[in-house]
């Protein structure tokens, strides 16, 4: 070989080394490149999972405490939700009310005559039409009857009077009368029918002995039930109690008791009278009044509710001049959530007079002021039970 084809075969061979090497530096650039992403991508992947790290998972007991704070946390927000909202109701009661008279009575002072003379059947309850008409709903003592009707009953005092005399009690914003009582038949059966006929047809809800009431305000329903205790004493308690059931299933959200009971001209309640009216709070009544004594009674608190057990004569035709001539308004705001009646203690009592005269009986019954006010407030809490 000679020297030519020697250098020839050299330069071949550098060629080819030179070929490889730079195969080689690019393969290397390719590796390099590949590592440096791939580098890159791991290092991303890194940062986004630092930043979107879970939280810490919470232990078995811890889960069920969270649940259960969640749930109770959704349950109270439901009840928050769905509580209805506190209403409140102002009760005004007042006790007798003989809206007639016996007909043995002086026809020159009796009740008629001061009807007739006056031609206004406004002028009777003129004086407390102010406090009647700002309440939701006013109860008295409806005794007598309103009726033409029937044969007068063998008794010694036995009342009654026109029919028109129930615009006495619209005029004077009288919303609910109880005819449970002892001169609620003085003229037969009919003449009773007739004074629920009568009263009803001028708006006024009627109820006692058997035949309870449910008077709708402000979407309550407030539940009124009468007992007349005087006949049967405290016999009469079961029928009471099946009253209150019976309106607690008609729904009434609100129960008024009251009874027609007690001994004539005596301030102090009897056993009975206290029996049967814890009886009736115990079983979910939230007010008690009672009529029937002609006097003022003490007003007691029972287990957060209010017991009147007597509210004395009021637009009274029995007797035209009364030596004790004090009565009262009983008032009592409630409230009311659902079925639920708060225990407050949101009452009123308003002294009066049942005459607007010191010196005889005008069938107006008036507000006491001054010293009189004071004087049978006095009374009224000196007999409290």
């Amino acid at each position: 070989m000679n020297q030519r084809q020697k250098e020839l075969r050299r330069r071949q061979r550098v060629k080819e080394v030179r070929r490889k090497l730079f195969v080689l530096c690019v393969l290397s650039v390719i590796c390099a490149s590949a590592v440096i992403a791939l580098a890159a991508d791991q290092y991303k992947e890194s940062k986004q999972t630092i930043a979107k790290k879970p939280e810490k998972q919470p232990a078995k007991g811890e889960t069920k405490r969270a649940e259960e704070n969640n749930t109770d946390t959704g349950t109270r927000k439901m009840e928050e939700q769905t509580k209805p909202e506190p209403v409140t109701i102002t009760i005004s009661a007042a006790g007798d009310c003989t809206l007639g008279t016996d007909e043995n009575f002086d026809p020159g002072t009796n009740f008629v005559s001061k009807y007739n003379e006056v031609s206004d059947p406004g002028y009777f309850l003129s004086n407390v039409k102010d406090i009647f008409s700002s309440d939701d709903l006013t109860i008295v003592n409806l005794e007598g009857t309103l009726s033409s009707a029937g044969e007068r009953a063998d008794k010694k005092f036995a009342f009654r009077g026109d029919p028109s005399y129930t615009e006495i009690l619209t005029r004077g914003s009288v919303e609910a009368v109880n005819l449970a009582n002892n001169h609620s038949k003085d003229y037969g059966e009919q003449s009773f029918q007739d004074t629920i006929t009568n009263v009803e047809a001028a708006g006024i809800t009627t109820f006692g002995y058997e035949r309870t009431a449910i008077v709708e305000k402000k979407g309550v329903k407030i539940g009124l039930l009468g007992t007349y205790v005087l006949k049967d004493g405290i016999g009469c308690k079961q029928g009471m109690l099946d009253n209150i059931n019976s309106l607690k299933q008609q729904g009434a959200q609100l129960i008024i008791a009251s009874f027609h009971w007690g001994i004539e001209r005596e301030y102090e309640p009897e056993a009975v009278q206290k029996e049967l009216a814890h009886a009736a709070i115990d079983a979910g009544a939230h007010l008690v009044l009672g009529h029937h004594p002609h006097v003022l009674q003490g007003v007691e608190e029972y287990n957060g509710r209010y017991i009147c057990y007597s509210l004395g004569n009021f637009c009274f035709g029995g007797n035209k001049n009364p030596s004790d001539k004090d009565t009262m308004i009983y008032r009592q705001t409630f409230t009311i959530t659902g079925d639920e009646v708060a225990a407050d203690d949101n009452k009123e009592i308003i002294p009066c007079s049942l005459s607007s005269a010191t010196s005889i009986n005008n069938y107006q019954p008036t507000p006491a002021e001054g010293t009189e006010k004071e004087r049978i407030m006095n009374k009224i809490h000196g007999l409290a039970t």
